[in-house]
């Protein structure tokens, strides 16, 4: 397949044609992306109308090992949200309570097995540290977003945005990541099933409830990814500080796969090179990289931007 060229005005490339490749990747419980992020299928919801259910098998009452934490009121109201969610234990203050109750509202207040704790009740279950905000529930962790059925479906939008993460490792990063890529609209966060952090109290604190609401696709090959992305109609663009083009200078209509690495290192050859192009932010001396958290935001916003004005 030959390289695709572009220019820095509109209408300067044709994306391939043709939907997206069936995949190899090793997903485990492949499902339909009916909604972002979630398993398949969805679980009932319960009198209280919150639409996670508390799990009546072997490990429900909260016993160790029964599940991950996830602590934070946006990351507790996200999962209690998520109709793929199963929970095994729901606690918090009496202030911790009484902010989810107002942030769920009046027709999704919590389920009538949420436990009163004392704060310090709260630290002793949780990692050292852990900013719960006086609320925590536990969970069994989400199934990875099926890639087939993900790019098939975002492949189907004319200006679809996918976030790409090459060897993004700190937890951190990638749930801020996710937060922003949910709030510009990006389809999808894809990371391959190595080098990438699992989805822990830690991610899901700094992702604010993004873990709930946009897919994260685990890939076993993402350069296969990126070239079956650019089968799609997806044009890969690497953000590399090095790059002689800025985002404000290149045309970023159509289907946009925005690939990030790692940071320090930046992207793997091999990644920059199966990119379509690398454009880079407008930083200026002496500081000459963000952090690359806060340069994902910046793109996904010049992205978000420019289909706004359109």
């Amino acid at each position: 397949m030959s390289r695709r060229k572009r220019g820095p005005h509109p209408g300067g490339r044709q994306p391939h044609r043709g939907g997206a490749k069936s995949g190899s990747f090793d997903a485990p419980n492949r499902h339909p992306v009916a909604r972002p992020g979630h398993q398949s299928g969805s679980a009932p919801r319960d009198r209280s109308g919150t639409a996670a259910t508390p799990d009546s098998g072997p490990d429900s009452g909260g016993r160790q090992g029964a599940g991950d934490w996830l602590y934070g009121l946006h990351a507790v109201a996200a999962a209690l949200a998520n109709p793929a969610r199963r929970w095994h234990r729901l606690i918090a203050t009496p202030e911790g309570r009484d902010a989810l109750s107002h942030m769920l509202g009046p027709d999704r207040q919590p389920a009538a097995r949420l436990e009163i704790l004392a704060r310090d009740a709260i630290d002793r279950l949780l990692p050292a540290g852990a900013v719960h905000q006086g609320i925590a529930v536990q969970v069994t962790p989400l199934d990875p977003a099926d890639f087939d059925a993900l790019l098939a479906t975002a492949a189907s939008s004319a200006d679809a945005i996918l976030m790409v993460l090459d060897q993004v490792t700190d937890p951190h990063n990638v749930g801020a990541i996710l937060r922003s890529a949910a709030a510009f609209g990006a389809r999808a966060v894809v990371v391959p099933e190595r080098h990438a952090p699992r989805v822990s109290g830690v991610l899901a604190k700094a992702a604010s409830g993004a873990v709930d609401v946009i897919p994260l696709a685990r890939v076993v090959n993402l350069s296969r990814a990126l070239r079956q992305m650019k089968e799609a109609g997806f044009w890969c663009i690497g953000l590399d500080a090095a790059a002689a083009q800025t985002l404000a200078e290149a045309d970023l209509s159509g289907r946009i796969a925005l690939v990030l690495g790692a940071e320090g290192e930046g992207l793997r050859r091999l990644t920059r090179e199966t990119c379509d192009a690398t454009l880079r932010l407008p930083t200026q001396p002496p500081i000459s990289s963000l952090n690359v958290s806060n340069a994902a935001a910046v793109a996904l916003y010049e992205l978000a931007r420019r289909r706004a004005t359109k």
